[in-house]
C-alpha cells in the first residue's frame, strides 16, 4: 500500500489527475512490452515539466520509495517494469517540440514526444528524424534514448546514440544537470554517450537534442522473393560485399508473412514465400539505377524467385507495411510473443539463423522471423501461451540457447531492445568480471544508492552477487 502522505505530496506536485493509485489504473501499467513477469507499481505519476519530474524524485526520497522512468512502454526487455517499492514516473505527457532550428538541422524536444511525429513535423523543412524503431507510432524519445534503439534503417544512419547531441536530466537525488552540446563536440568524458543505452539507471531524461537529417533526393524501395529465409541472408552477404549500403536490409520468413497477410496490415506478399526481402536505397538519384542493378546481381546469385520494385509511393508504404506490422500481426499465432534481440556478425547468419530453427523445433516451440538483416541484428519470435507452465519453461530454455549460439560466433546478446530484466542475468555471457565492475561503477557514479530503476541491466547472479551486494539490485537498501 503506498502511504497516504506520500500519495497527498504527489498530488499536490502534478494533480490529482496526474497521479494514479486505484488498482484498475495500475493495471496497464504492470509490465512494458515484455509480458512475462509483471509487476504492479505503487502509483503512476505522469509530469509534465523537468521541474516537477525533480520534485517527484525528492518525494519518493524523502518517503523511502524507489522511482523507475517509463516512456510509452513499447520497449521490450522489462527495462519499466516497477521493483518492489517503486512508483512509474511516466513522461509521455512531456511531449512537446520545444525548438527546431532548421539551419543547424537540430531540435530540441521533452522526452514524450513520438518518434514518427518528430519527423512528421520536421518534413515541410525537408529533414526527418532518422531512428526508426518498428514501434515509431508509438514509442517516444525519452524511450529511444533510454534503450538506445535502432531500426530498420540502423544499417546506413546508425542507431539513437548516433543521433543524440544533448540532454536534460533530473538525476536520482533531484538535482538537474544538462550533458553535451548542439554542436556534439566537447571536451571531457562523452557523459551523453553513457546515457544513452543506460534504460533509465543513472537518471530520467527530460529533454534531449537531437540531430535531424536532410530527406534523401531519391529513394527506391525493392521486395525480393526467395524460396527460404537462409538464401535471403546469404543474398544480404552478396549485397554488402558489392560495395552498395542500402538504407535498409530487412528479412521477412514464411511464417510472418502468412500472419501479416491475414492480418490488418496485409501488403500482398506472396504466403507462398519462403522469405521476402525488403532493400531500401536512397542518395543521389543518379546513383540508384546502379545500386538497383548491383542488388538484382546479388540476389539472382541465390536464385530469387522475383524482384519488385516500388512504383510509387503508395507501393513503397505498402512492402514496408508487411515489416512495421509485423509485430501486431503476431498476435494471430499465439497469445504471447517472446521478441529476441540479438546481434551476430553478417557472415554467420544463415548458420545462425539454421540453429535458431533447430532450436526451437527441438522444444516444439512455433518461430516467426522479422529481422534487421543488413546489420546482423536477428529478431526471433517464439509464439506461446504462458498460461502453459510447461510451454513457459521451454520458452526461457530455448531463449537461453538462441543467445549462447548467437554469442559463439561472436556476436551480442542485444542490439537495440537493451538488456532490462529478461537479459540482465545473461550478461556473463558477453562481459567478465572486470567489465560489470566498471558498470557497477559508473552506474554508482550516477545513483550512489540505487534509488533509481533498481534491479535493471546489472546481473543478481554469479559475479554481481559474489562480488558486490549493491549489484543484486538496491532492494534491501534502506533510504530514510
Amino acid at each position: 500500500m503506498t502511504s497516504a502522505p506520500f500519495l497527498a505530496r504527489l498530488r499536490k506536485i502534478v494533480g490529482e489527475s496526474n497521479c494514479l493509485a486505484r488498482e484498475g489504473e495500475l493495471f496497464a501499467y504492470e509490465c512494458d512490452g515484455l509480458t512475462l513477469s509483471p509487476k504492479r507499481p505503487l502509483a503512476v505519476v505522469l509530469p509534465t515539466t523537468t521541474a516537477e519530474v525533480a520534485e517527484i524524485v525528492r518525494a519518493c526520497r524523502e518517503f523511502g520509495v524507489h522511482f523507475v522512468p517509463r516512456g510509452a512502454g513499447t520497449g521490450l526487455s522489462g527495462g519499466a517494469h516497477a521493483t518492489e517499492n517503486s512508483i512509474l514516473i511516466e513522461c509521455s505527457r512531456m511531449n512537446r517540440i520545444l525548438e527546431i532550428d532548421e539551419g543547424n538541422r537540430v531540435a530540441v524536444v521533452q522526452p514524450g514526444v513520438v518518434n514518427a511525429e518528430l519527423s512528421t513535423a520536421v518534413a515541410p523543412l525537408g529533414l526527418f528524424y532518422a531512428p526508426d524503431p518498428s514501434s515509431q507510432q508509438a514509442c517516444t524519445i525519452g524511450g529511444n534514448v533510454a534503450e538506445n534503439s535502432g531500426g530498420p534503417h540502423t544499417l546506413k544512419y546508425g542507431t539513437t546514440t548516433n543521433h543524440i547531441l544533448a540532454l536534460e536530466m533530473v538525476l536520482p537525488d533531484g538535482s538537474v544537470e544538462r550533458f553535451g552540446n548542439r554542436v556534439g563536440e566537447g571536451p571531457g568524458f562523452d557523459f551523453v554517450g553513457a546515457i544513452v543505452g543506460s534504460e533509465g539507471t543513472l537518471g530520467i531524461v527530460t529533454e534531449a537534442t537531437v540531430r535531424l537529417t536532410a530527406i534523401p533526393a531519391g529513394v527506391e524501395t525493392l521486395l525480393v522473393i526467395f524460396d527460404d529465409v537462409v538464401a535471403a541472408c546469404r543474398a544480404v552477404g552478396r549485397v554488402i560485399r558489392s560495395g552498395v549500403v542500402p538504407a535498409a536490409l530487412e528479412i521477412v520468413d514464411r511464417r510472418t508473412i502468412e500472419a501479416v497477410e491475414a492480418s490488418v496490415y496485409a501488403a500482398g506478399l506472396p504466403v507462398t514465400a519462403g522469405a521476402v526481402l525488403i532493400v531500401e536505397l536512397d542518395g543521389l538519384p543518379v546513383n540508384l539505377a546502379g545500386e538497383i542493378e548491383a542488388i538484382r546481381t546479388a540476389c539472382a546469385a541465390e536464385n530469387c524467385q522475383a524482384i519488385e520494385i516500388a512504383r510509387d509511393e503508395a507501393e513503397r508504404k505498402r512492402f514496408w507495411r508487411a515489416r512495421k506490422g509485423a509485430f501486431g500481426a503476431m498476435g494471430r499465432l499465439a497469445p504471447d510473443l517472446y521478441v529476441h534481440d540479438a546481434v551476430v556478425p553478417r557472415i554467420h547468419l544463415p548458420a545462425v539463423l539454421e540453429k535458431v530453427c533447430e532450436i526451437c523445433d527441438r522444444y516444439q516451440l512455433k518461430l516467426a522471423n522479422v529481422f534487421h538483416a543488413g546489420d546482423g541484428n536477428l529478431h526471433p519470435n517464439i509464439c506461446f501461451d504462458r498460461r502453459n507452465p510447461d510451454e513457459l519453461v521451454r520458452v526461457m530454455a530455448a531463449g537461453r540457447e538462441i543467445l549462447e549460439a548467437c554469442v559463439a560466433v561472436g556476436g551480442v546478446i542485444t542490439g537495440e531492445h537493451g538488456v532490462g530484466v529478461e537479459k540482465r542475468d545473461y550478461m556473463h555471457l558477453v562481459f567478465g568480471a572486470a567489465d560489470l565492475e566498471a558498470m557497477i561503477r559508473l552506474r554508482d557514479t550516477f545513483n550512489p544508492d540505487g534509488v533509481c530503476n533498481p534491479g535493471k541491466i546489472i546481473p543478481t547472479t554469479r559475479f554481481c552477487v559474489e562480488s558486490n551486494p549493491k549489484a543484486r539490485g538496491y532492494d534491501a537498501v534502506p533510504l530514510a
